[in-house]
């Protein structure tokens, strides 16, 4: 997943967890976030502030994010993973914001700062099967939020 945001920003740790690897992966600085059930976060390229064998609780500081991190339509971009075994899972499923869909390039606009984010966020985005295509909270109270 490759999200935008401003070179230098401070990049934090998805969950709680032991720092498994800070280094240089193929000419890039990586970080490794080792978490419970066997899953592990990457973060690149990214300066570390932290080193192995670190316990850090969620939302630490790892570092700082640098630019150049290739096919980012900005100066900077965080590429965040997510592993379990050798197995490549969707980062976002973290967040609790339900399954991820592609969108086209068109409907999804991006821009400096935060929008990384929003883009993420639109994206894993989907409706409840009760809910009527159309229909918000906000015009049928008595419907579930879409």
């Amino acid at each position: 997943m490759d999200l935008l945001a401003p070179d230098g920003a401070t990049i934090r740790a998805a969950g709680a967890g032991t720092i498994s690897y800070a280094g240089m992966v193929a000419g890039r600085p990586v970080i490794s976030v080792a978490h419970a059930d066997g899953l592990r976060t990457t973060y690149e390229p990214v300066e570390p502030a932290v080193t192995v064998g670190t316990a850090v609780p969620a939302g630490a500081v790892l570092g700082v994010l640098l630019p150049g991190h290739a096919g980012c339509p900005q100066a900077a971009c965080l590429h965040w993973g997510l592993r379990r075994g050798n197995d490549y899972l969707d980062p976002l499923a973290l967040l609790g914001l339900g399954r991820t869909r592609l969108l086209p390039v068109a409907e999804a606009p991006l821009s400096a700062g935060r929008a990384g984010w929003a883009v993420a966020r639109r994206a894993g985005r989907t409706r409840r099967a009760s809910c009527t295509p159309g229909r918000t909270a906000s015009t049928s109270p008595a419907r579930p939020s879409c």
